[in-house]
């Protein structure tokens, strides 16, 4: 499936009605946009994953490090944002943007439950077969990129711990996160 691009995103969403964001990571602590409201909620079919190759963010391409994405299976809970209609379009490009600078995710629209219903909300996924798709890693690796990997926008290190500080914050316990993080304690104690 070929990724798509900033004008069929832009297409797919019907003009005058909200739009709504799907956040599991970064966007939960740095939104960069504005919204009217916003609700947790839990994505089926999909789970958040520090699996993610990252060469210029969080990492270099010497020693790169990694970003959250969603990966197929299981479930995710994160936070769903409402940005009004009149704002929407660029809310749309601000979004591009920000995580498409290369084609690496594959944007969806994925239903999630709110208190006034569903709705489909905007999410940044990522196929196993992507090049930028990790695969298994090991403890070693994960404490390797965890001392080491840094991009322009601060380390690994510091990308996961503000996820799992903004999710535990919302009352959300993301196990495996803590369990990774734990690879990182000897470098967090030094």
């Amino acid at each position: 499936m070929a990724t798509p691009t900033l004008e069929t995103l832009q297409a797919q969403h019907p003009e005058g009605q909200d739009l709504w964001v799907f956040g599991y990571a970064s966007l939960i602590w740095r939104q960069e946009f504005a919204h009217a409201e916003q609700h947790l909620t839990r994505v089926q079919g999909w789970h958040r994953a520090l699996k993610m190759w990252s060469r210029i963010n969080r990492g270099t391409p010497e020693c790169p490090g990694l970003v959250f994405a969603l990966l197929s299976g299981g479930s995710c809970q994160g936070v769903v944002f409402r940005i009004p209609a009149d704002q929407a379009q660029q809310a749309l490009a601000q979004l591009w943007q920000r995580e498409m600078p290369r084609p690496v995710y594959t944007p969806r629209w994925l239903t999630c439950p709110t208190p006034g219903g569903p709705v489909q909300a905007l999410a940044f996924t990522l196929p196993r077969n992507s090049p930028s798709f990790t695969g298994e890693l090991t403890a070693e690796q994960y404490q390797r990129i965890f001392s080491q990997a840094s991009g322009r926008f601060g380390s690994t290190l510091d990308y996961a711990l503000n996820t799992y500080n903004s999710l535990r914050a919302l009352g959300i316990e993301d196990r495996a996160l803590r369990e990774l993080l734990a690879h990182a304690m000897p470098i967090l104690s030094a």
